[in-house]
């Protein structure tokens, strides 16, 4: 028994019930993982602390960094002295700068199509997209069917190509014009989400993001219950909540899901959900991103003037950062990765070509590490997907409304729910606070 059942304990599930207790109330979080962290979660390479999901902090986001420094977790700033590389049409060359150095024709270009992208984000409200005069014709076609209607040369399409896989774990003709933009507005505008320097990429929590949530879910002791997948959600007589697993059940006044909306469909209802949640649920898919980490004696490229930030039009490593804990080692690259051609992969041939990105990159120092690892997020047993929702044409103005809209008592929490940094860690907290919020303002209505 408790006055609210939590779902998830991701970071939106952990902060939701670390709100609510300091609202006063029980609760209890059920977690369908055997850890707490959900998109989150912290290995090791050579040693050194690395995040298989959930990496980076920047500007803006005040939610999770304040939540971080009350938990006493460092952060890092992310190394970028020096050149980045991009290899492209075949060969490698270097740039300073966010957008890489191209002819002058296509940095032109990619200027226009940001001005102009950028421009029908002013037109977009973030809260209800579906509001906007225009979002049927920006819901109505794809991000790469924007991009051909304006005219974006090939190298543009395919600077945004990288863009959408390393942010939705999808190619951009399978994301909504309309939730593209929603979602870079979001974040504050392209630049904000794309930057290391002033942008989202900034810094990274020097012992991994995990650790954020493993001590939250300290502070929260033995309401934080570990390896129950949620199966049902009913509704009694006395509108009191039972959340089932297959092993207890757990009844509460009020119950937070904070899963990803695709995997709500996962869980029964009872009475039904009215039609518009499960129709959201079909339409609001995870997208499918992995990533390579290779671990070498020290990061022998920033002596050759690297920052360790590179681009590749080649798979399936498409960008690379530098994650190594200092000048003298070990130097450890991050690679994501192409999942649609790295998934399928036996582990020894992941390593393989996952090297042989970072040597084209690189150089031959790169096919030589001390350690390897990598992680696939789309093939987990439990939840499988990530880094956030792939929004398709068409599901915003048919779905949309119903991606947060509390009912009978459950709220709903979760990165994609949030209004600022939606599918970042910040999302998710702020997702938290707002459910934990809604749900004690009901409560405090009943009788």
């Amino acid at each position: 028994m408790a006055d609210v059942v939590v779902v998830g304990a991701g970071f939106a599930g952990l902060t939701a019930a670390r709100e609510l207790t300091r609202f006063g109330h029980d609760v209890v979080v059920v977690e369908g993982r055997d850890r707490v962290g959900g998109r989150s979660h912290t290995g090791t390479v050579a040693g050194v602390p690395v995040d298989l999901g959930a990496t980076f902090v920047g500007p803006t986001q005040d939610a999770v960094l304040a939540l971080a420094d009350q938990l006493g977790c460092e952060r890092t700033p992310t190394y970028g002295r020096g050149k980045n590389l991009i290899r492209w049409r075949g060969s490698v060359r270097s740039y300073r700068s966010t957008i890489p150095r191209l002819s002058i024709i296509e940095l032109v270009d990619v200027s226009r199509i940001q001005w102009r992208f950028e421009r029908v984000c002013r037109r977009v409200p973030v809260e209800q997209p579906w509001t906007s005069p225009i979002a049927g014709d920006l819901d109505g076609v794809s991000l790469d069917g924007w991009l051909r209607s304006v005219h974006a040369g090939a190298s543009t399409r395919d600077l945004m190509t990288i863009m959408s896989r390393v942010t939705w774990g999808a190619e951009p003709d399978a994301v909504s014009m309309l939730h593209a933009v929603r979602y870079v507005k979001a974040a504050g505008g392209l630049s904000r989400m794309l930057d290391v320097e002033g942008g989202a990429q900034q810094e990274r929590f020097t012992a991994g993001t995990q650790q954020i949530a493993e001590r939250m879910a300290e502070q929260l002791g033995e309401s934080v219950v570990l390896g129950e997948p949620v199966r049902r959600i009913s509704r009694g007589a006395d509108r009191t909540l039972t959340v089932t697993t297959d092993r207890a059940e757990y009844v509460g006044a009020a119950v937070v899901v904070a899963v990803p909306p695709e995997h709500r469909a996962t869980i029964e209802f009872d009475p039904p959900l009215p039609a518009g949640y499960g129709e959201l649920s079909r339409h609001w898919p995870q997208g499918h991103l992995s990533k390579a980490y290779a671990a070498y004696e020290t990061p022998f490229w920033r002596k050759a003037g690297c920052s360790g930030e590179a681009l590749s039009d080649e798979g399936p490593v498409f960008i690379t950062f530098d994650c190594s804990p200092g000048d003298d080692g070990p130097g450890i690259l991050l690679g994501f990765t192409d999942a649609r051609t790295f998934d399928p992969l036996p582990d020894e041939q992941r390593r393989e070509v996952a090297l042989a990105g970072f040597t084209a990159l690189f150089g031959q120092a790169a096919a030589r590490p001390l350690d390897y690892l990598d992680h696939r997020w789309g093939v987990e047993a439990f939840a499988p997907g990530g880094p956030t929702a792939a929004v398709p044409p068409g599901a915003w103005t048919a779905h949309g409304r119903w991606l947060r809209a509390p009912v009978d008592g459950i709220f709903w929490a979760g990165t994609e729910t949030a209004d600022r940094w939606t599918g970042f860690l910040d999302g998710a907290v702020r997702s938290g606070l707002r459910a934990a919020a809604d749900a004690h303002q009901e409560l405090a209505r009943r009788p």
